[in-house]
């Protein structure tokens, strides 16, 4: 087969969601091996977790994103997109974009249009970008969706600041008239001198 221009060193990565043996990342490595000789590439790391991919917070992803951005290979190849990230598209969108930034390819292995030394690139990219929009609507439309059906049930009481209880705002201002701190305030009343001050600013 022939050779990507400017490919030489690459990284592997393979990832498989539980602890318990029964999924292995030996499957997925042959293949990716077998692919890079057919390639003449070298492989100068494998990056292997078992970990959930709904998270970033993988220890030889993060290793491998450190290694990335000093360029210590030139493409990431891995078996799927969903082997890479699970974290929804937004977050899979910024994984990819940060490797580019590196200068840095990636390629899946089973899903061919996934490759951003192809001519597809641009177009992939693009309709990633747009899906992660539509992710981004999504998610803020429900979570006014959700915030409006609280308000309607009058149960919005936990949403953002806790409520002063009043015997409390009336000490506040109490003291405040005194001419106590409001550091003084906040220990005798048994709230934050943030909270205190908030509470002040409302006279």
């Amino acid at each position: 087969m022939k050779r990507t221009a400017a490919i030489e060193k690459v990284a592997l990565y393979a990832r498989v969601s539980t602890k318990d043996g029964r999924q292995d990342t030996e499957n997925q490595l042959i293949a990716l091996r077998e692919y890079c000789a057919k390639q003449g590439w070298t492989i100068i790391g494998e990056f292997v977790d078992r970990e959930t991919g709904g998270t970033s917070k993988r220890p030889h992803f993060q290793r491998m994103f450190a290694d990335a951005r000093e360029r210590k290979f030139d493409l990431v190849l891995f078996w799927s997109l969903d082997r890479l990230s699970r974290e929804g598209v937004t977050e899979t969108l910024n994984h990819l974009q940060r490797l580019t930034s590196y200068g840095v390819q990636w390629k899946s292995h089973t899903e061919e249009y996934l490759d951003s030394c192809g001519i597809f690139r641009e177009a992939v990219i693009g309709i990633l970008a747009v899906i992660a929009k539509q992710e981004r609507v999504r998610r803020s439309e429900r979570a006014r969706a959700a915030i409006s059906r609280l308000r309607r049930a009058g149960t919005t009481d936990h949403l953002g600041r806790p409520r002063t209880e009043p015997s409390k705002r009336d000490r506040v201002f109490r003291l405040r008239e005194q001419g106590l701190s409001l550091r003084k305030i906040a220990l005798e009343v048994g709230v934050s001198p943030a909270t205190a001050q908030r509470i002040v600013g409302t006279a």
